[in-house]
């Protein structure tokens, strides 16, 4: 069943899903790319692995705790006596794992651009905003080019400059005409963009069809059998979007 949305649907970044989603999305691009670059290049998925104490929220699941009473003096709705201690959590950092693409000299193995498909964690949760910040800047001074596809409403938009609000974005920054950069601006309720993939100067760029990908996805994985169209999405659409998704879900 397709998705009832003409591009990004907003359903998708519950955060409880959105980490399916995006594990999908990488291997979509992957497939949707391969094809088109070889065999003078390849797409490789690659990861980087870090620890961050990251919000109830942006793991899917309630920010409250129930805890065990397991001690004598913790009983439920009694207050500890005076000197006694009371059972809490300290916050724990998790292990985050987040998965990029490559597209890779075929010959020299030499990374050529970098796609990245940004996650909540890349935005929110402190640690992993200045971490993907970090390799940001490594990536923006160097010779590597730079595809950023942010579908993701919640959190402030990664750094840039002359750029209108928007829903989403995709930032597509070659290494040769920095610190300028090409940027996809695009609403709810805008088809997702075909991108051009930077690849070497004298390459032709091939046209990633995002929006295909992401509606192929959503078909193949079922997602329609996880969403509850009935319920306001993660986080939530202004009032204006409310009534126009309304409309658009009713037709379906």
């Amino acid at each position: 069943m397709p998705t009832p949305f003409p591009g990004m649907d907003p359903y998708l970044e519950r955060p409880g899903l959105w980490i399916e989603v995006h594990t999908g999305l990488i291997s979509a691009i992957q497939r949707a790319l391969t094809p088109l670059v070889r065999p003078r290049y390849r797409v490789a998925i690659e990861r980087r692995v870090y620890l961050a104490v990251l919000p109830p929220a942006l793991l899917g699941i309630p920010d409250v705790s129930i805890l065990d009473s397991h001690a004598p003096y913790a009983l439920a709705g009694r207050p500890a006596a005076i000197g006694q201690p009371v059972l809490v959590q300290l916050p724990q950092p998790e292990e985050v794992v987040e998965r990029y693409l490559t597209i890779q000299e075929t010959a020299t193995a030499e990374v050529v651009t970098v796609i990245e498909l940004l996650s909540p964690t890349n935005k929110v949760a402190p640690a992993g905003r200045e971490q993907y910040e970090r390799k940001r800047r490594d990536i923006l001074t160097s010779r590597t080019n730079l595809v950023e596809i942010d579908l993701l409403r919640t959190g402030e938009p990664l750094p840039m400059q002359a750029a209108t609000p928007s829903d989403y974005r995709v930032i597509v920054s070659r290494a040769e005409y920095r610190p300028n950069a090409d940027a996809y601006l695009f609403s709810v309720r805008d088809p997702l963009p075909d991108v051009p993939i930077p690849l070497r100067p004298a390459d032709p760029e091939p046209l990633l069809s995002l929006n295909d990908a992401l509606h192929t996805l959503y078909d193949e994985a079922g997602f329609d059998l996880a969403i509850d169209y009935t319920a306001p999405p993660e986080p939530p659409l202004s009032s204006a979007d409310t009534e126009w998704a309304k409309m658009l879900l009713t037709r379906t």
